[in-house]
């Protein structure tokens, strides 16, 4: 005898569920009268008279604006500042790059020029000129050596000296 009232119990909580889930749902009759059971809103060419539930009471104009609505202009204006701010920023800091290196470049440049002006005028000087070969051997250069090693210093000096 106990057991009616657990069950009755049991069958209202179950009715309950039930009517609660189905309230989340949308239920319409399309145009052919086809009745329509969704979790979304039925689409925009169904009329109001044809909608016969809507989840949790609401109406379609509610979820209409429940919707993502396209960004307003204010948002894309702050966006577009912040993408213009980092496109300058990425901007002066490649130009900031650039002259860093043109700085670099320019300094070896000075640099190489100023070596091989040196080594020109030793070479012109009529100096002996001694190089270590391959063995770690001194050898002193002749003069059609000296006249090639002149010619490659010349070079050097016109490409980095201007």
């Amino acid at each position: 005898m106990h057991k009616l009232p657990a069950v009755f119990v049991a069958c209202l909580l179950a009715g309950a569920c039930l009517s609660a889930s189905a309230q989340n749902y949308w239920k319409w009759r399309d145009a052919s009268g086809q009745l329509h059971l969704s979790d979304t809103a039925p689409p925009p060419g169904v009329g109001d008279q044809d909608i016969l539930q809507r989840p949790n009471g609401k109406s379609v104009a509610t979820v209409a604006l429940a919707a993502p609505a396209p960004a307003s202009g204010g948002v894309d204006s702050e966006l577009q500042k912040k993408k213009s701010q980092a496109e300058k920023d990425k901007a002066d800091k490649a130009a900031a790059d650039k002259l860093a290196l043109d700085q670099k470049n320019a300094a070896t440049r000075a640099d190489n020029c100023q070596r091989a002006q040196t080594q020109a005028k030793a070479l012109q000087s009529g100096v002996r000129v001694a190089r270590l070969d391959a063995n770690g051997e001194r050898s002193y250069l002749d003069d059609k050596q000296r006249a090639a090693e002149l010619q490659r210093t010349q070079d050097i000096v016109s490409q980095n000296c201007k």
